[in-house]
């Protein structure tokens, strides 16, 4: 990895983002039109919406898997950079079907790599997880000098996704910035497929719906609301060589503690539930994002509380 030399103005790019229909992409592409840059948007529509893409922005309906048709998306936009969003991304699928994993989050990013080779893209954003690249962190919280032991198919993906990357600048000369999320929430998260807690509980709360905590509920995360992700990625087009990047609030919130905020928030009165633990669950992770800080110019600006009330807010009107 070369070091970062530094951030200045960037002017206006061309754009690519894959996954720019899902939840965490569309507010990337959102706040890249809103920077001023031009964008259009890869997505197979697997776990994306046609309703979530920014109408400023062109859409290709491509997977990433499909090589010729990458290529025409290439050849036809012209991109100078590259935001890989698009991935399959929870960690229980990941066990069920690991060699789907590896054909999306694995062969489908070698795909764009190889279309950057090709294309002359100078910048490549990657969107990879702070919350399964370590495992069971070594270190709390966890930094970017953490080791990386994934303990599922989703994370080792992930993991190799940034090796790739890395020997493309090493070989080739192109930039990246990797940048390891937290638990993204926020408006638009699908509380079905590949979804989050808050997701999952704000959706059931809000049909009044009982809502299940595996195990004990003292599992530790770090939630960072979906607008600072976004915030983060438009960020790191002005850096200036190679980095990777936590991205949370370091500060751990277990699921006891979501689910009440929640549900004073939603006006749920159904009691708590607990179910099983389950197996091989993560205990405690939270990311050091003082790096992200100090080379991006990036801090969550949304407060847990806050971003909990945006979220039931856009929830609200999303099931009414």
């Amino acid at each position: 990895m070369s070091p970062p030399r530094g951030r200045g103005a960037v002017a206006p790019r061309h754009i690519l983002v894959t996954g720019g229909a899902g939840f965490i992409g569309s507010h990337v592409v959102d706040a890249f039109i809103e920077a001023g840059h031009e964008v259009a948007v890869v997505d197979n529509l697997h776990t994306g919406k046609r309703e979530n893409i920014n109408p400023a922005a062109r859409f290709y309906e491509v997977d990433i898997r499909d090589v010729s048709a990458l290529a025409e998306v290439f050849a036809a936009e012209k991109p100078t950079a590259v935001s890989h969003q698009a991935a399959l991304a929870d960690v229980r699928s990941s066990l069920a079907d690991p060699v789907s994993y590896a054909q999306v989050n694995i062969i489908g990013a070698l795909n764009l790599l190889e279309m950057c080779r090709q294309h002359g893209v100078h910048r490549f954003l990657f969107a990879s997880t702070g919350g399964a690249v370590y495992g069971e962190p070594e270190e709390l919280p966890a930094s970017e000098t953490c080791p990386t032991r994934p303990l599922d198919p989703y994370g080792v993906s992930k993991l190799a996704g940034e090796q790739f990357i890395d020997t493309y600048r090493h070989n080739y000369g192109l930039q990246y910035t990797i940048l390891r999320y937290g638990n993204v929430y926020g408006p638009r998260q699908d509380p079905f497929g590949e979804a989050g807690v808050v997701a999952i509980f704000t959706s059931a709360m809000l049909r009044g719906q009982p809502v299940v905590i595996n195990g004990d509920g003292l599992q530790q995360r770090d939630f960072v609301y979906v607008g600072d992700v976004a915030r983060a990625n438009v960020l790191a087009l002005s850096i200036s060589g190679s980095g990777i990047y936590n991205l949370g609030t370091g500060v751990p919130a277990n699921i006891v503690t979501i689910f009440r905020e929640l549900a004073q928030g939603a006006g749920y009165t159904l009691p708590e539930q607990h179910g099983p633990a389950k197996a091989g669950e993560v205990r405690v992770t939270y990311l050091d994002a003082a790096l992200a800080q100090r080379e991006l110019g990036w801090q969550p600006s949304v407060t847990l509380a806050e971003g909990l009330t945006r979220t039931v807010a856009w929830f609200r009107g999303f099931c009414s």
